[in-house]
């Protein structure tokens, strides 16, 4: 292989969508109370998030965004068990990112079968453990009952990164990051903001990443117009579980279901899509008939959010438009886990008042 020009630039922006973070931090007040209160907290479901706290969370992601060499000691001293029994890629390097960003220490386990588990051993027990070697545990779990087990035995915090196809609540924060740091208005009292209308690709009785973003929009009736949700004629009678649908008609946000892709489009401002189900020790995909491409009719001004990896679904011809925004999304994936990481081990009072 003969390669002429082995150059690159530093300095060059890595999202088509600008995202940077300075306009949402003007737009919320710092409120520290709100921080502190997650030093006593495990990370479970997206639902223990309130509108506050959320706003809380990006406000100070959004300062370690902005500055991120300002802060490099937070978490110094500290240590992080990072615990993937399910493949990842992004959620396990983003957090292992942000935990080194802060000056902390990690340890890391990528494979079960290197366990006592695999040996049988109660996953309470191996919490237990856990209180003696770190400071928190982030867990990816494949059975949805792993973090159920393992809590009662904790003294030190731990998050779901992703448990079956149950919650990904950390994915969720991320979602709502990169959504309004393209909108920061919508999280003002504005009279004069529009609120949006999203588009949901996907299944959010199956897909832990769209139930988990759901109970984080409604948690903002104000910024959400409508919620579309795209589905398969398969999906048709599987679409919702328990009172998810409830959920979003309580919070006084309309809900519409089509299988029609192509017709919804041009009135999406958001268009989140999502192919993959953790279902067991695999996964299954839904809706393959759908793509998001180019030469989808999109609104000019539309973003597209996708948690990733990403198949056929979504087309790189997107990658240099102004409706990606999936890339943004995963960078402010590592500066949100800071946020939340800080503040769940007590450190929240080194980086509030501090710009």
């Amino acid at each position: 292989m003969t390669i002429k020009d082995v150059s690159f630039e530093r300095d060059r922006p890595d999202v088509c969508g600008d995202a940077h973070p300075k306009a949402l931090l003007k737009a919320i007040q710092e409120d520290g109370d709100y921080l502190l209160k997650l030093s006593n907290q495990h990370v479970v479901s997206a639902d223990q998030f309130s509108q506050l706290g959320m706003l809380q969370l990006f406000r100070l992601a959004a300062k370690y965004e902005a500055n991120p060499r300002r802060f490099s000691t937070s978490l110094q001293g500290k240590i992080l068990i990072s615990a993937f029994y399910e493949p990842s890629t992004r959620t396990r390097l983003s957090f292992e990112s942000a935990w080194h960003r802060l000056g902390g220490d990690i340890m890391s386990i990528t494979d079960r079968s290197t366990t006592g588990i695999a040996k049988g051993e109660r996953l309470a027990d191996v919490a237990e453990m856990f209180n003696n070697y770190g400071d928190c545990v982030v867990l990816r779990d494949n059975n949805e009952s792993s973090l159920e087990e393992m809590i009662d035995s904790l003294r030190i915090p731990i998050i779901n990164a992703g448990n079956g196809s149950d919650e990904h609540p950390t994915q969720a924060l991320t979602d709502m990051y990169a959504l309004f740091k393209w909108r920061p208005d919508l999280v003002t009292d504005e009279a004069d903001k529009a609120p949006i209308k999203i588009g949901i690709i996907g299944v959010p009785d199956k897909m832990r990443t769209v139930r988990s973003f759901i109970k984080c929009l409604v948690k903002f009736p104000k910024a959400i117009d409508e919620i579309v949700i795209i589905h398969d004629e398969e999906s048709s009678t599987q679409l919702f579980g328990s009172e998810q649908r409830e959920q979003i008609e309580q919070a006084g946000i309309k809900i519409r279901t089509t299988r029609d892709l192509e017709q919804v489009l041009p009135e999406l401002d958001v268009v989140y899509i999502n192919a993959i189900s953790w279902e067991g020790d695999t996964f299954s995909t839904y809706g393959s008939e759908f793509h998001l491409t180019a030469q989808s009719p999109l609104k000019d001004s539309a973003i597209i959010l996708h948690p990733l990896a990403r198949g056929e679904e979504l087309s790189a011809d997107l990658d240099h438009t102004p409706h990606n925004w999936y890339f943004s999304q995963a960078r402010g994936a590592v500066f949100l886990r800071m946020a939340l990481l800080t503040c769940m081990v007590q450190r929240a009072e080194r980086v509030i008042d501090v710009v």
